[in-house]
């Protein structure tokens, strides 16, 4: 049978229970600083006594989780410390959102119950959930791109462009929110965007989208050589695109064909050589370089010539000749042709 104190206490623990919102008289409880914690970390929730306290009990909303040393609650992160004499706290481990809310230690003694209450906040770590995948466009399309992300408090949201390039100019912060509208894009905004959210609980998450903006090709470099007759000579030309370029090499309209002619072409990327193993006569003149990809065409005029010529060796014409003209229009029907 309860005596008058455990009936007492367990009207009062019925009374926190049923009437949670129901503020205790003046002098019956106090309230505690709230408890901030993070996500999977552990909560102490402390709660003073001294030795004319009879019973003590742990509730959080309408559950008792401890009366005394025995455990009501289910939940295996919840334990009752051993803590000194004029303590009685648990530990929560593992803490999660469902774990957020008020907790009230209630303590009967000889004269009155009393409390304690404590509010239990929980933080969550900013985390990017859903992001833009990867996106190849032409130059001058529109482009949107998404980066959502949860946490507590609220995760500020900022991205930062890194060129493609890799010269470090392209290194910046472009802009914040969830979402980056670009219009007319070009290829310099060709690259990385890192979605970078936080809330200062923890290392900031951050995801990539990368952006390929395909373009037709340009001849950046060409450069026409002097080599004298019996010498190895090299024509070359560099054209940035994407996709790559294929590169075809004429004289005049006759195209040259790597191994024939004593001809040697070779592409690498961006570039592509000529080179004429023993130079003759013959081999002197005009040669234009083309480059094309399925979003154009171009070329370039470079000449070789032998010594004694006057020549701008550090340029070429990057516009097609009127001979060539005609040669250019064919070729662009050809390859478009083929996709």
């Amino acid at each position: 049978m309860c005596n008058p104190a455990c009936f007492i206490f367990t009207v009062w623990l019925t009374a926190l229970l049923v009437y949670p919102g129901v503020p205790a008289r003046s002098g019956d409880s106090y309230l505690k600083d709230n408890i901030t914690v993070r996500q999977g970390d552990s909560a102490v929730l402390k709660c003073n006594v001294d030795n004319k306290v009879s019973r003590v009990a742990w509730l959080n909303r309408t559950t008792i989780l401890f009366t005394g040393n025995e455990k009501w609650s289910l939940d295996p992160r919840v334990v009752l410390l051993n803590t000194a004499v004029t303590e009685y706290s648990i530990k929560i481990i593992n803490v999660n959102l469902y774990d957020e809310g008020p907790y009230v230690c209630s303590i009967l003694t000889n004269k009155k119950p009393e409390s304690t209450k404590v509010h239990l906040i929980v933080q969550v770590p900013a985390r990017i959930v859903n992001i833009s995948a990867d996106v190849s466009v032409n130059e001058g399309s529109n482009v949107s791109l998404m980066c959502l992300a949860i946490g507590r408090p609220e995760p500020s949201i900022f991205w930062k462009f890194r060129s493609s390039k890799g010269d470090g100019k392209g290194n910046r912060i472009i802009t914040e929110g969830e979402y980056v509208e670009m219009t007319g894009i070009t290829k310099d905004m060709s690259g990385s965007y890192d979605c970078i959210t936080s809330n200062d609980i923890s290392p900031p998450d951050v995801r990539t989208v990368q952006v390929t903006v395909n373009y037709p090709p340009v001849i950046s470099r060409a450069r026409s050589t002097g080599t004298a007759v019996g010498q190895k000579g090299v024509l070359w030309c560099e054209a940035s695109a994407v996709p790559l370029a294929d590169f075809q090499w004429y004289k005049g309209e006759r195209r040259l064909f790597n191994g024939l002619n004593r001809v040697k072409i070779e592409n690498k990327g961006k570039q592509s050589m000529l080179t004429f193993f023993n130079v003759s006569e013959e081999d002197y003149g005009n040669y234009t370089c083309v480059a094309m990809n399925t979003l154009g065409i171009t070329n370039a005029s470079i000449i070789l010539y032998g010594p004694g010529a006057i020549h701008d060796v550090n340029n070429a014409a990057l516009s097609p000749t009127s001979s060539f003209l005609l040669l250019t229009l064919v070729l662009t029907l050809s390859f478009i042709s083929k996709f």
